[in-house]
């Protein structure tokens, strides 16, 4: 299977590494990026055919991943509308709607939007997958496959839901870095040095989540089994629901879904 990339950045990297693991061939995958030293950074750790720009050979293939930025993607897709035949379609950009992605493509209809998030670097992250009625199964599998290379995938039937999921899982990690940060800052202030205090953090996020993940069971039901009566926990816990703490994550994924919304009519406009 042939695959041909529009933009050689992070996440094509990661896609690209994460593909080479899995079995797919080098030698049928392409990129199209502008840049020179990312062109000579992919051909040589990946030894992938690389061009400045969309040519015969880059067309000559069975999937394109676009993986420009959004803002970019309509200039960037230009010289595809009208030379596509029934190449399966896959964007990575976020907040980009399939029909907007069509109609740059030249009412191309086999088009899937996928919202990967950044933990896919280390080949940990959550893709949600969208596809336009004119994917097929097979095409459906092959998007599996890509975005699997780099995490688990989640399917969403209602592409409304992909602002929510870039709220959640697409920005989440920096929600998560951000909780971080303030435990590493709060073991600061309790005596712990700059190592000490990141240890702390990380190790304990790490484990609790894969508690978590371990787990059938509600995550509310494990936090209650951490809170003993009067205990520390318990203390902490009543601090932050003074402070309204998850009122104020809850409402700031609202606004993060409200901004995808707008973001999409805004780069869809045209």
């Amino acid at each position: 299977m042939k695959t041909t990339f529009i933009g050689g950045g992070n996440m094509a990297v990661a896609l690209i590494g994460g593909m080479k693991k899995k079995g797919f061939s080098a030698a049928a995958t392409q990129v199209v990026e502008p840049s020179a030293p990312a062109r000579a950074r992919l051909t040589e750790e990946f030894g992938v055919r690389c061009a400045p720009a969309i040519d015969a050979a880059a067309l000559n293939c069975e999937v394109i991943v676009l993986a420009v930025k959004p803002q970019n993607m309509r200039e960037a897709v230009a010289p595809l509308a009208g030379k596509l035949r029934d190449q399966l379609v896959i964007s990575i950009a976020a907040g980009l709607r399939l029909a907007d992605l069509s109609r740059w493509l030249g009412n191309h209809r086999r088009v899937v939007r996928t919202m990967p998030n950044t933990p896919a670097l280390i080949g940990e992250g959550i893709t949600a997958l969208c596809a336009d009625p004119g994917v097929s199964e097979e095409g459906r599998q092959t998007t599996e496959k890509i975005l699997g290379a780099v995490g688990r995938t989640l399917w969403i039937d209602d592409e409304s839901q992909m602002d929510a999921v870039t709220a959640v899982s697409g920005s989440g990690p920096a929600y998560v870095f951000y909780f971080i940060e303030a435990l590493e800052a709060a073991a600061r202030e309790l005596g712990f040095n700059v190592e000490a205090a990141r240890q702390l953090a990380i190790e304990t996020f790490l484990g609790a989540t894969r508690l978590a993940e371990s787990r059938d069971e509600p995550v509310g039901l494990l936090r209650e089994r951490v809170t003993s009566k009067g205990g520390t926990t318990e203390a902490a816990l009543r601090s932050f629901d003074a402070d309204r703490v998850g009122e104020s994550i809850r409402r700031g994924i609202h606004a993060a879904a409200a901004r995808g919304r707008e973001l999409g009519e805004l780069l869809g406009k045209g």
